[in-house]
């Protein structure tokens, strides 16, 4: 046995393949909308134009072969992709050098306009008459490496980045992001975002009085769970109907919020429900769960226990209280998009240690979550995801995409209907 045949260590990864490459035809869909980013920072020895790179990245988040720069720059030497695409192969440094130079906020358009060709979820209904349009809004961490100075967040070898998403709730896609270091304060980044027409519904973490003053300025509205042990002033006790009893209300008040030292809302009427949510668990019999209690902003712990109350704020005095906690429950719908965008896209793997890098990939990972959405009418899932991926490659027919698009479409009326019918059973 020679020393070559005996060494140890990592295999290395099979070729990249013509039939490997999936999203072709997401790519042909948005070829109008990148051709203007092929003058940005043109030069004429430059291997690698803004509109090619964002087009290698498409493909890259729809073909599950590729997971890495490498498989990337491999993917470039296909004839195929050259011939079908007009895409031309590049070296490693053009791609590391494309990722510092390019301005990702160009792809903050491209994301507007796909956002614009979206029709509102059919499951939404209910929430279509509400005059403002319901943003979800929250920041989870993405992975870097120890090496990734930029991403400060807990110690020297604990780095992340931090994507702040806004999230359109009737349409079931993601409309503004930006990214910051581990560290990043989602109120700044919501602040310097706001805009007017809009419903926020946000977490405990954006519990800011300053902040909730700063969106009624703005001309929108909110509604946010604040502490439990908030101080108010109550103005107006209100009766709890049947229907927001069975949604675990059990008060419903009209105060004034915060103190006269703390006076950004004490001169508002704001209004605030109390809700009780039953743990699951419990209520079918089987042992409490318990999760570890959030200490930390830096998301390094989570809510404790599931039976709780909670303290739900807004300034829209008009609304059904239960159509209040239905919309506070969906809020979990921005939590389902960082699942699907980390765990099925993958898209926090590092492709590039570079800020402006990280942003561009972020930027790409949600053109082709709202591509998906696009094609298929509704929200992606994995299985979704999967059997589009198979029809892209030739391996499913159309018959059978539409096929597995109507089972899911059922799937998620029934969760719809039993959501509704249990509003106060669940957090």
């Amino acid at each position: 046995m020679t020393h070559k045949e005996g060494r140890r260590g990592r295999k290395p990864k099979p070729a990249i393949k013509q039939r490997d490459i999936r999203g072709s035809k997401y790519v042909e869909a948005v070829v109008d909308l990148l051709a203007p980013l092929r003058s940005h920072r043109d030069c004429p020895n430059r291997r690698l134009h803004y509109d090619e790179l964002v087009a290698y990245l498409l493909l890259y988040f729809f073909t599950p072969a590729l997971d890495s720069m490498r498989g990337i720059q491999q993917m470039s030497d296909l004839k195929g992709i050259k011939k079908k695409l007009g895409l031309r192969r590049f070296s490693l440094g053009a791609f590391s050098e494309a990722t510092h130079v390019f301005d990702p906020s160009l792809l903050e358009g491209i994301v507007e306009q796909l956002v614009g060709r979206l029709e509102e979820l059919p499951d939404r209904e209910e929430l279509s008459a509400l005059e403002l349009a319901p943003a979800l809004v929250d920041g989870t961490l993405l992975h870097a490496l120890p090496r990734m100075t930029w991403a400060l967040w807990l110690r020297d070898n604990d780095r992340a980045g931090k994507m702040h998403l806004e999230y359109d709730l009737l349409k079931g896609a993601p409309v503004r992001a930006t990214l910051t270091e581990g560290n990043g304060d989602e109120r700044k980044e919501l602040r310097e975002a706001l805009s007017g027409g809009k419903l926020y519904v946000l977490d405990r973490g954006y519990a800011d009085y300053s902040l909730m003053k700063d969106m009624l300025c703005a001309g929108s509205s909110f509604l946010v769970r604040v502490r439990e042990n908030a101080a108010y002033e109550v103005l107006e006790e209100r009766d709890v109907s049947g229907e927001a009893a069975e949604a675990g209300v059990e008060r419903d008040v009209v105060a004034k919020l915060g103190c006269k030292a703390r006076g950004e809302l004490h001169g508002r009427r704001v209004r605030l429900l109390q809700v009780h949510v039953e743990d699951e668990s419990a209520r079918s019999g089987l042992k409490r769960q318990y999760r570890r209690k959030r200490v930390s902003s830096k998301k390094t712990f989570r809510t404790d226990k599931t039976d709780c109350r909670m303290l739900l704020a807004t300034d829209l005095e008009d609304l059904d209280a239960e159509l209040v906690c239905r919309l506070y429950r969906y809020r979990w719908q921005v939590e389902l998009f960082f699942r699907w965008f980390k765990k099925v896209l993958e898209a926090d793997r590092v492709l590039c240690e570079s800020r402006n890098g990280m942003t561009i990939v972020m930027y790409c990972a949600l053109i082709a979550s709202i591509l998906l959405r696009l094609w298929t009418g509704m929200k992606p899932t994995k299985r979704l995801f999967e059997m589009t991926s198979h029809y892209l490659s030739g391996w499913a027919t159309e018959e059978e995409l539409i096929a597995a698009i109507e089972k899911h479409r059922k799937a998620e009326e029934r969760k719809r209907k039993q959501t509704l019918g249990g509003a106060g059973k669940t957090n």
